[in-house]
């Protein structure tokens, strides 16, 4: 009857709006970043070098086999001036030439490359072979400048293709992926090399390394190294999951699978997409484009829900694979700036501005109500970086004040006397003795161009693309001739259409014709965890006390309900796989009492789902048992709230299948004659599941199978849900009423236009007893489950309601059986007969977040599908077999 999958967000009013910055005021805290680039900078020189980074509390380097081993964190040290050589670009960038002329003698005379250290392949690429990259890239063109840097001869370069040649034979594998460690002395293999017996790599660890290695082959004239970071990115895409076009987050370098199944744009993943845009950018190949484009369509259909980013599973993307985002998404609105998808950048770039105001900081990880999840704060740099691009992007003084905040917040509780300290813990503000080399690299960069002016810098940063560490590298290399034998597999035509490439890299003035459209992106979103402009309470008359409609009585469909929730400020939002969303913005209601009467109507709701998650049914089977099935097909179905409860029932129903006429049963039935005495079935949509089952019980029928009319729906990757009644008395309603997905209900069609008698069992499980199985020799089911698991949500911050219904017509809650995640069964398993059957285990709390339906088209769930209406019944089974290994092993994932 009621929604089951909820997220509480409360929108406030708007305390002020932005004003324009003043040149003075730019050029103050402009110089300001210079100042605090400065304390960290000389406290590393003062204190630090030649170590690799500075402990900022105890005022001195940190050197790798000295201090406590911090696990995977130190393999970034190599005993390579880390932070000098890190730094090297961004003192060019703040206008320091003369102190990075004598950074560039420090890393010529100092480091050395050929340390006998285990160091990680990721982070010495994007760190250290970037920074050289970066380096002579800013030596080279102001040696063009004929001022500074007249004696370099290429040194940064020649340093960095002997440390590139010492990355290589992290690459020897059979995949291509590289090894995640590699000695710089002794490579990967021998006794000595103390690594090379790791099997698992991060896909953002095997898939951020074609900037800097097609930069060095281009630089160089040596196309070694761009051929094996596209071999690696080729490998990455072959292995993507074709149906939802997601990568998972660890991958075996070895066989090629999936080792961590769950697929977001935070850690992990992050910036393999990023590099994949950012690759078309600097080299100018289609095929990067039209991979990332891809990718992109999939991560807006699954893992964006607006404002939030959230893991899904690959194979099940409409699952969520967690509760909380990590601060490394942070970059994500930054990129889709470079892609021009610009609303729901502004949209996740105002959830993370509004948790740093809470918070000081970004937490490493946080809930989806905004509660800390991780509490240390390294200084990361990326929700930086994405105010600097949409500043950019939309010339809004607004990301010049969140600017501000980033600055005030460093100044007030990361600033020590050495230089800047880790955040610890963001709740007490505690400390870490650690200021990690990216902080110089990346934060001071982007925090100065959000400031600067056209006639501040050095050189048009519009002729150089960012790597993800920040280093900037000429876009002339695009126009550099390449060996012809760096090739990539090309991505066939028929995963491509014209549609790739739209809004790719638009004139952002005609995004926005009205100054004020970011501002009104926002507002709904901007009180969501800002407290530092407190709503004071609003007057209420007497007996104005409850709200206007309450939760128990609200029907989807009802015009005059619908008129009450816009008047409190509740909008629905249709989501596309058939549910509806409840979302209450305060700031839309008529009036303050209205949306305070909003806000309890959605509490209502959440209390109503809780006692239904308590009442909810178990799924319930549909046996196919007539000829040549004999119960070996079992297909699971969603139960409904009224009619017969099959689980009282020791026989289920039984009975021959025929179509009702008209399909959605929204009508009497036409077909009577036919229906009489049989299970009818019907198509969802247009009307109620409690007027359906009436119009073919007034037909004499003794069942109903309502099917999805969802094209590619599938148990295997949504939810199940009960059907709920029309808001009336529903216990004139007698008979089984049952609901099936698109694909498993085209199982049923199939078989009916195949066989044209096809006769089943409608009960609470599958079972042999009272079924003809015929077929001795069979021993075993073929049974569609619907696994799925998740986690009770707390209170949080954003009413957000999710109605299970059809075309706003049928409005069902969306609850579904939850097995435990170790007794996970796949979506097509062979099962034994029912007394070694699991029965399904009490139901958990849902948890759903906001996610605004997409303008765009609905995209295939698979490039290579045919239409399911020409496939016979053995073809339909065959698509659950083919991935059944895959969603066993999913079984040892972590949901």
């Amino acid at each position: 009857m009621a929604p089951v999958l909820f997220l509480l967000m409360l929108f406030g009013a708007l305390c002020s709006l932005g004003q324009a910055m003043s040149r003075e005021e730019k050029h103050k805290l402009r110089n300001q970043v210079v100042e605090m680039f400065d304390h960290a900078y000389q406290n590393y020189m003062d204190h630090a070098y030649p170590a690799d980074e500075l402990m900022p509390l105890t005022c001195r380097g940190r050197v790798r086999g000295l201090e406590p081993s911090r696990g995977d964190i130190d393999d970034a040290l190599g005993k390579f001036s880390l932070t000098l050589i890190d730094t090297l670009d961004t003192l060019v960038l703040l206008n320091k030439t003369t102190e990075f002329e004598a950074a560039v003698r420090r890393v010529l005379s100092d480091v050395r490359l050929d340390n006998d250290i285990v160091v990680s392949v990721f982070e010495t690429n994007i760190r250290v072979l970037g920074g050289l990259l970066g380096g002579h890239s800013m030596a080279v063109m102001l040696k063009e400048g004929g001022q500074n840097m007249q004696w370099y001869q290429d040194e940064l370069l020649h340093m960095a293709k002997d440390l590139g040649l010492r990355l290589l034979p992290a690459f020897n594998t059979s995949s291509g992926l590289p090894y995640p460690r590699v000695n710089l002395k002794h490579g990967v293999r021998g006794p000595e090399t103390r690594t090379g017996t790791e099997t698992d790599t991060c896909t953002a660890c095997a898939g951020t390394i074609i900037l800097e290695f097609a930069a060095l082959s281009r630089f160089t004239g040596d196309p070694v190294f761009e051929a094996h970071a596209r071999r690696a990115l080729d490998f990455l895409w072959e292995k993507r999951q074709r149906n939802s076009n997601l990568v998972g987050t660890t991958i075996n370098i070895h066989s090629g699978e999936w080792v961590r199944r769950d697929s977001g744009v935070g850690a992990g993943i992050d910036s393999y997409y990023e590099y994949l845009l950012k690759a078309y950018i600097l080299l100018g190949d289609d095929l990067f484009l039209q991979r990332f484009n891809i990718h992109y369509a999939s991560i807006m259909k699954y893992i964006s829900q607006p404002p939030l980013l959230l893991d899904v599973h690959i194979h099940k993307p409409l699952l969520p694979a967690r509760t909380w985002m990590d601060s490394l998404l942070a970059f994500f609105p930054g990129l889709q700036v470079l892609k021009g998808d610009i609303r729901p950048a502004i949209e996740t770039h105002e959830m993370l501005y509004q948790v740093t105001k809470k918070h000081n900081f970004l937490p490493e990880a946080f809930t989806t109500d905004f509660r800390v999840h991780w509490a240390q704060h390294p200084l990361r740099p990326e929700f930086a970086e994405s105010t600097y691009f949409l500043y950019k992007a939309t010339g809004d003084p607004y990301y010049l004040e969140a600017g501000r905040t980033i600055l005030d917040n460093l100044n007030r509780f990361a600033r020590v006397p050495c230089g800047f300290a880790a955040m610890k813990d963001v709740r007490t503000g505690s400390h870490e003795d650690r200021m990690d080399s990216f902080f110089l690299a990346e934060m001071f960069k982007y925090l100065f161009l959000l400031f600067a002016e056209a006639e501040d810098l050095p050189f048009d940063v519009e002729d150089y693309v960012f790597t993800t560490e920040a280093h900037l590298l000429p876009l002339s290399l695009s126009a550099v001739p390449h060996s012809s034998s760096v090739s990539s597999n090309r991505t066939s035509d028929e995963e491509l259409d014209d549609s790739n490439f739209d809004w790719t890299c638009p004139n952002t003035r005609l995004l926005f014709p009205d100054p004020a459209f970011p501002r009104n992106l926002r507002e709904p979103i901007r009180s969501a965890v800002d407290k530092s402009c407190p709503r004071p309470a609003p007057y209420r008359e007497p007996g104005m006390g409850r709200p206007p409609l309450r939760a128990q009585d609200f029907m989807a469909n009802n015009p005059e309900h619908l008129e009450l929730l816009r008047r409190m400020g509740v909008s629905l939002i249709h989501l596309k796989d058939g549910r509806v969303q409840l979302v209450q913005h305060a700031t839309q209601a008529v009036s303050a009492v209205a949306a305070e009467d909003g806000v309890r109507f959605m509490q209502e709701m959440m209390e109503l789902s809780s006692q239904q998650q308590k009442e909810q049914l178990p799924p319930r089977a549909i046996q196919i048992v007539s000829h040549p099935f004999f119960g070996r097909v079992v297909l699971t179905a969603g139960p409904a709230q009224f009619g017969t409860d099959l689980s009282k029932s020791s026989t289920g129903v039984r009975g021959f299948v025929t179509v009702a006429e008209p399909y959605s049963g929204c009508s009497e039935i036409t077909n009577a004659e036919y229906v009489q005495g049989h299970i009818a079935l019907l198509q969802r949509g247009q009307c109620m599941f409690a007027e359906k089952a009436r119009h073919i019980q007034k037909a004499g029928a003794i069942g109903g199978i309502v099917i999805d009319d969802n094209e590619g729906s599938s148990s295997d990757t949504a939810p199940l849900f009960q059907m709920a009644g029309d808001g009336r008395n529903t216990d004139d309603i007698t008979l089984p009423l049952l609901f099936l997905f698109h694909k498993e209900g085209n199982i049923l069609l199939e078989a009916l236009k195949e066989y044209r008698e096809v006769e089943v069992l409608l009960s609470d499980k599958a079972r042999d007893r009272g079924v003809d199985v015929q077929d001795a020799g069979e021993d075993c089911l073929t049974e569609a489950t619907t696994p799925t698991s998740f986690e009770p949500t707390s209170q949080s911050q954003m009413s957000t309601v999710e109605l299970d219904e059809s075309v706003s017509e049928e409005v069902t809650p969306s609850q579904e059986e939850v097995s435990p995640a170790e007794k996970e069964t796949s979506p097509a398993e062979y099962v034994s007969p029912p007394e070694e059957e699991a029965s399904p285990t009490e139901a958990e709390a849902d948890l759903a977040q906001p996610k605004e339906e997409r303008d765009s088209d609905r995209r295939e769930e698979s490039e290579g599908d045919t239409d399911s209406n020409s496939q016979s019944v053995d073809e339909l089974l065959a698509d659950w077999r083919e991935d059944l290994e895959a969603f066993q092993q999913m079984e040892k994932d972590e949901l």
